[in-house]
């Protein structure tokens, strides 16, 4: 198979009309090895038809593709339980690859996981203990599983298991085990705190988490065990952390910045540099990114890395948005543009300008709020291709301008008018031969079926 064709079918999979009996057929495609176009597995709402072909697809890889869809149904997924091959196992496992970061992911019940906690291969139940989409009720029911690496992820749902499942974990006989839950349990018990501040594996995180008596924390800040956790321990006595705040270190320094009992003019007179992208991970706002106090916080502060951990949430209301978006810190707008909803129009065309690029593309197509009305009189002859490429999300956009822009010096130009409905037929069918615009004009809803069936046909597609 040639590379145009390729190219094309990787379009036509992505066309969202295409009809059923040429998806069907494009699923059932072994693409000469290769597997069928990944963008037909990934497709949202397939119907029955598609998904019993995929589900027999001789191609592991395919049916791998599927397991790992972000925009499959749960339970359609959970139909690969059984699958012969551990690759495809081990795929559903781990869940699905790059959702959107706007929407929830789904787990897959709780008795799938449970058959994959089982599997008789290693790297199907690894898949699922490392996967980030277990649903909390299984993560906890693992408390109690035989395998010692179950009962280590069970603890990452400590908070909702009840006392006696607590003390069992802390008492496992394995030693991992007995250290995961030690390291969640530090948080409320000195002396399990100071238990852990002897193993070198665990000293960072319980100086950073577990409840310190003084005694302890004196010792370690005069050890230098750590200081840049130490800093950032909630249960440091107030005139250990004003000895950090003039700490040498600036990674000590900038970790006390950032502790949520400081007041904004202590936190402000702490001698820090921020770097331009420097991500703000910081653990109180990211618990919080759902609490309101927590976000006023956090967004009305000076500091740089909390703003940019606020942006983060869509559940910021409307005048710590519009706050954020005034903040002129580029970061922020980013954030702001992934994650946030309602972010303002102006918000978006900054970003759109200043990243372009696959990034600014996806955001111009998925953001809610991302203007449309009047980018054909205000970009269509702009100096930047990135900006040209604008006018074509104006809906009253004519055919004529179109076809002008299909010929554009920029390639990202021509391939999103490639893909525009309007794009005269003559000319979306000379777009389809063109390999670096195939697969543009291939999504192209306006492709007639019969077209779409003969773009199939000469790329040798079986019917």
């Amino acid at each position: 198979m040639v590379a145009v064709h390729a190219s094309v079918l990787d379009g036509v999979a992505r066309n969202p009309a295409l009809p059923t009996a040429l998806l069907v057929r494009l699923l059932a495609f072994d693409g000469g090895g290769d597997g069928p176009p990944r963008h037909a597995l990934r497709r949202a709402g397939l119907p029955e038809r598609a998904v019993t072909v995929i589900l027999a697809h001789p191609d592991p890889g395919a049916r791998a593709g599927f397991a790992r869809s972000p925009g499959a149904e749960p339970a359609q997924r959970a139909r690969l339980v059984d699958d012969p091959s551990p690759l495809v196992r081990a795929a559903l496992a781990a869940g699905p690859e790059w959702p959107d970061p706007r929407t929830p992911v789904r787990p897959l019940p709780d008795a799938v996981c449970a058959r994959l906690v089982d599997d008789p291969d290693r790297v199907v139940r690894a898949a699922l203990l490392d996967s980030p989409y277990l649903p909390p009720s299984f993560t906890a029911s693992l408390a109690t599983h035989p395998e010692p690496a179950a009962r280590r992820a069970a603890v990452r749902a400590w908070q909702a298991l009840a006392p006696g499942g607590r003390a069992a974990l802390l008492a496992d006989p394995d030693p991992g085990v007995r250290r995961a839950a030690a390291l969640w349990e530090c948080r409320r018990d000195a002396r399990v705190t100071a238990g852990l501040l002897g193993d070198p594996a665990s000293a960072a995180e319980a100086l950073r988490h577990g409840l310190l008596t003084r005694a302890d924390a004196e010792r370690c800040l005069g050890e230098r065990t750590h200081p840049a956790a130490l800093a950032a321990n909630p249960s440091l006595p107030p005139d250990l952390v004003e000895a950090l705040a003039t700490d040498p270190d600036e990674a000590v320094r900038l970790a006390v910045s950032l502790r949520p009992d400081l007041d904004e003019p202590r936190r402000a007179a702490i001698d820090i540099t921020v770097q331009p992208f420097a991500r703000g991970d910081v653990d109180w706002v990211e618990d919080g990114l759902a609490d309101p106090a927590v976000l006023r916080r956090a967004a009305t502060s000076a500091h740089p890395l909390l703003r940019r951990a606020a942006a983060r949430s869509p559940h910021l209301p409307p005048d710590l948005l519009r706050l954020l978006a005034r903040s002129g810190d580029p970061l922020v707008e980013d954030l702001l543009s992934v994650h946030h909803p309602a972010t303002p129009e102006e918000v978006l065309m900054r970003v759109y300008a200043r990243l372009g690029g696959t990034f600014s593309a996806w955001m111009a197509e998925t953001h809610p709020r991302f203007p449309r009305a009047g980018l054909a009189a205000r970009y269509a002859d702009h100096p930047d291709g990135n900006h040209r490429r604008l006018a074509l999300r104006d809906p009253a956009a004519p055919p004529a301008l179109v076809e002008r822009l299909s010929h554009d010096p920029a390639v990202w130009t021509r391939q999103a008018a490639a893909g525009d409905p309007r794009l005269p037929l003559p000319r979306l069918r000379e777009v389809l031969q063109i390999p670096e615009l195939a697969s543009s004009a291939g999504a192209n809803p306006a492709v007639p079926a019969a077209e779409l069936a003969a773009v199939l046909d000469r790329s040798g597609v079986p019917a």
